[in-house]
């Protein structure tokens, strides 16, 4: 009996250590093509070599709109070290809502338009906002946030990320 039970044991042990090796493994961010409120497309093939936030929301997302000015103050910490940040606004935002609140709001970094919910689905189907994704300088998802990052620790693996090479 005894013997079952530490053979038992040693199975679970056994699926929980693979079970965590393979979610540490960081997962290649989706190579997705998003337009900018500019008129540019951009790849995030084109960001390879900068730590990258993309940060999926709505102008009707509350939530969204209270993390922001966090957001907005975290690009401008880290942008003159490499880190880039694109707000993609979801399918279901009106386009011209999201110019409004851009150019309203000044924001510095990257916005984008996923009129289709493509880039929506390659992240793995998200529809809840805000969901973002950091991704390191080699185009690897390190972190996913659902709702609002915890942003000293956010600050803390930018900072790591960026030091890295």
């Amino acid at each position: 009996m005894k013997t079952k039970w530490i053979a038992g044991l040693a199975a679970i042990v056994v699926v929980t250590v693979a079970g965590w090796l393979i979610l540490s493994q960081k997962q290649a961010a989706p190579d997705v093509t998003v337009a900018t409120l500019k008129g540019d497309k951009l790849s995030l093939s084109q960001l390879h070599g900068k730590v990258v936030l993309v940060n999926f929301w709505a102008t009707s997302c509350t939530t969204c709109v209270g993390e922001m000015p966090k957001m907005v103050e975290t690009y401008n910490t880290f942008a003159p070290r490499g880190y880039e940040m694109v707000a993609v606004a979801m399918d279901y935002d009106r386009p011209d809502y999201v110019l409004n609140y851009a150019t309203r709001n000044n924001l510095p970094f990257t916005v984008a338009l996923d009129l289709k919910g493509d880039a929506a689905q390659a992240f793995g189907g998200v529809r809840l906002t805000p969901t973002s994704f950091l991704i390191d300088k080699k185009g690897r998802i390190v972190q996913q946030y659902l709702g609002v990052p915890d942003f000293p620790k956010l600050h803390a693996l930018v900072d790591q990320l960026l030091k890295e090479s």
